[in-house]
């Protein structure tokens, strides 16, 4: 592997791992603020995993969350990882810029 595909990869790691950290904090607050109901009726009977609705497609997420879920959403809006590597980038690029 070259070293610059070597950076890139290892770059996208970096980036993932902090997407992870931010569902994961954002999970537990949806949890907590909906008192556990992530899930709609049809979500209970396809026996969806509420975590799956976090880091699935935008139209998945909105076909099953709860009520209360879509209310918390309204507040605490849904990050995908699209938005979020586009953020991670701008903030390197300007770390970068910065020193």
């Amino acid at each position: 592997m070259s070293r610059l595909i070597g950076e890139a990869f290892a770059e996208w790691r970096e980036c993932r791992a902090a997407f992870d950290e931010v569902l994961e904090a954002a999970y537990s607050r949806a949890e907590e603020a909906t008192n556990g109901a992530l899930l709609n009726a049809r979500g209970r009977e396809a026996r969806v995993k509420p975590r799956s609705i976090f880091y699935g497609p935008q139209v998945r997420a909105l076909a099953y969350a709860s009520p209360e879920l879509l209310e918390h959403w309204e507040e605490h809006p849904r990050v995908t990882y699209a938005e979020f590597e586009r953020q991670w980038v701008a903030a390197r690029e300007a770390e970068r810029w910065a020193s």
